[in-house]
C-alpha cells in the first residue's frame, strides 16, 4: 500500500475520532467555553472552529495528548481571533484578561464542582427564563437537540423555538445572570427549578400535550438522560434528584404497553404487564429505595414510590391500594395541588368503590381550579359510567372532549361516549 493510502486510512480514523469527541465531550468543552468567553453565541463558534481544526491538524500532527484540554485552548483562541477580526478586542487587550484570566479549564470551584456542564444546566434552567425558554435552551445547549428536534417534539413552529432560545441568552447576557452553581444557602431551591425543567420535557415525552401520538420517545430519553447526568455531576446525596429519576425510569418503563398498534390508548388495568421493561423497573425500585433512605422524602420521591408500587404488582388486582393512598396523603401535604388531590381521589374509587371515589373527584372539580382540565372530567365520566348513571356520564364525556387536544386521548373518550349512547 502506498503512502496516500496510509494517510487515507489514517485521516478517516482521525474523522471518527473527531466524530466520537464531539458526540461524548462536545457539550463539555461547550460548557468550559461558555465559562472561559462569557457568551453563549461566541463559545458555540468557537466550538465549531475548534473542531474544525482538529479535522484539519490532527491527521497531520496526530491526536494530542488531551484533546478536550486541546479544544477548549484551540476554541478559546479562535474566539479571541474572531473578537479582533471585528473589532470588538484591541489588538492591546490581553487575551487572559478576555477570555478567562488564568482560567484552567478543569479548575474547581468554590463548592468542589469540577464540570462545567453543571454550571451550564444551572444556567440554562435559571428562575429568570420562563419556563420555555428554561426547556428550550436546556434542550439546545445541554443536550445538543437542533432547533428543528425541539420544534418538532413541541409541535412548536421553528421560527418560534429559535425566537425563545436567542431571547434566553440575550436576557442571561443583558442581566447578568452568573455561570454558576448556586451556593449552599440557594441550591435547594435552585435545584427544585432545575428539576422541574428536567420533569417538564419528561411529561411532554411521556404524555404529549397535544398532537396525534400520545408518547414521543426521544424527549422522555432525553429527560432521563438529564436526570443522570444531574445526578453524576452534583456534589453530594440529592434525594429529589434521585427520586425524580426514579419516577422517570417506572413511568417510562410502562411505554411499550401504553399503546396498541394503532396508537391508541390501554389503560393501565388492560397493559400486557409483560411488556413492561423489568430493567428500569429494578433500577426505578432501588433509585427509590435511596432516595427514601435519605430522610424526609419529597414530591418527587413521594410520586416515585406511588409508581413503584403499581409496578410491583404483577396483576391489577394485586396492587396495594391502602399504601398508596397513604403515599398520596403524604403527598398532599408537601404539595396540595389539586391534581394529587384528583389522583387520590380515583386511587380511592379503586379501594372503596366509585361512590367514595365520586364524590372526592367532583368536590375538586367544584374547587374550580381543574375545570378546564379534561382528565378530571374525563375521570369523573369514568366513574359515573361505572355507577350507571348515562346522561351524567355522557355530559361528562362530552366535557372532557371539548378540553382534550392530544388525539388518542379524543379517540379514547370518542369510544367511551359511543358505547354510553348505543342502545342495549
Amino acid at each position: 500500500m502506498d503512502d496516500s493510502g496510509v494517510q487515507g486510512q489514517e485521516g478517516g480514523a482521525t474523522r471518527r475520532t473527531v466524530e466520537v469527541l464531539y458526540r461524548d465531550d462536545s457539550r463539555r468543552v461547550l460548557a468550559t467555553l461558555i465559562r472561559l468567553l462569557g457568551d453563549f453565541e461566541l463559545a458555540e463558534e468557537a466550538l465549531h472552529e475548534a473542531f474544525r481544526a482538529a479535522l484539519e491538524q490532527w491527521p497531520r500532527d496526530g491526536l494530542p495528548e488531551n484533546p478536550r484540554a486541546w479544544l477548549v485552548s484551540t476554541g478559546r483562541f479562535k474566539a479571541i481571533d474572531s473578537l479582533r477580526r471585528r473589532g470588538r478586542l484591541s489588538p492591546l487587550d490581553d487575551p487572559e484578561a478576555v477570555a478567562g484570566a488564568g482560567s484552567d479549564p478543569a479548575r474547581t470551584d468554590d463548592e468542589g464542582i469540577t464540570d462545567d456542564r453543571l454550571r451550564l444546566v444551572f444556567t440554562c434552567c435559571h428562575p429568570a427564563l420562563s419556563a420555555d425558554a428554561r426547556a428550550a435552551l436546556t434542550l439546545r445547549e445541554v443536550c445538543d437537540l437542533t432547533t428543528e428536534e425541539i420544534a418538532r417534539a413541541f409541535l412548536t413552529p421553528v421560527a418560534t423555538v429559535a425566537q425563545r432560545i436567542v431571547r434566553a441568552k440575550a436576557k442571561i447576557r443583558r442581566a447578568g445572570i452568573p455561570y454558576e452553581v448556586p451556593g449552599t444557602a440557594e441550591l435547594p431551591q435552585r435545584l427544585y427549578g432545575v428539576l422541574r425543567v428536567i420533569y417538564l420535557v419528561y411529561n411532554e415525552g411521556y404524555a404529549a400535550s397535544s398532537g396525534a401520538s400520545l408518547v414521543r420517545a426521544d424527549l422522555s430519553g432525553e429527560a432521563i438522560r438529564l436526570g443522570r447526568l444531574l445526578l453524576e455531576l452534583l456534589p453530594g446525596p440529592e434525594p429529589e434528584a434521585e427520586g425524580l429519576l426514579a419516577l422517570m425510569l417506572l413511568q417510562e418503563s410502562r411505554r411499550e404497553a401504553r399503546t396498541d398498534v394503532n396508537g391508541d390508548i390501554v389503560l393501565l388495568d388492560d397493559q400486557d404487564r409483560s411488556l413492561w421493561d423489568g430493567g428500569m423497573i429494578a433500577e426505578g425500585v432501588r433509585r427509590v429505595e435511596q432516595a427514601l433512605r435519605h430522610g424526609r422524602p419529597g414530591p418527587y420521591a413521594l410520586q416515585a414510590a406511588i409508581a413503584a408500587v403499581h409496578a410491583e404488582a404483577t396483576t391489577p388486582g394485586q396492587t396495594d391500594w391502602p399504601q398508596i393512598i397513604a403515599l398520596y396523603d403524604l403527598l398532599l401535604r408537601l404539595d396540595p395541588s389539586p391534581v394529587v388531590a384528583l389522583n387520590r381521589a380515583i386511587a380511592l374509587a379503586m379501594r372503596d368503590g366509585a361512590e367514595s371515589g365520586l364524590a372526592e373527584v367532583e368536590a375538586v372539580i367544584a374547587d374550580g381550579r381543574l375545570d378546564d382540565y379534561h382528565l378530571a372530567h374525563a375521570a369523573r365520566a369514568d366513574l359515573l359510567r361505572r355507577l350507571g348513571r348515562v346522561d351524567a356520564a355522557a355530559d361528562a364525556y362530552r366535557r372532557a372532549l371539548e378540553l382534550v387536544q392530544q388525539e388518542p386521548e379524543a379517540r379514547f373518550l370518542r369510544r367511551r361516549l359511543a358505547a354510553l349512547t348505543v342502545p342495549a
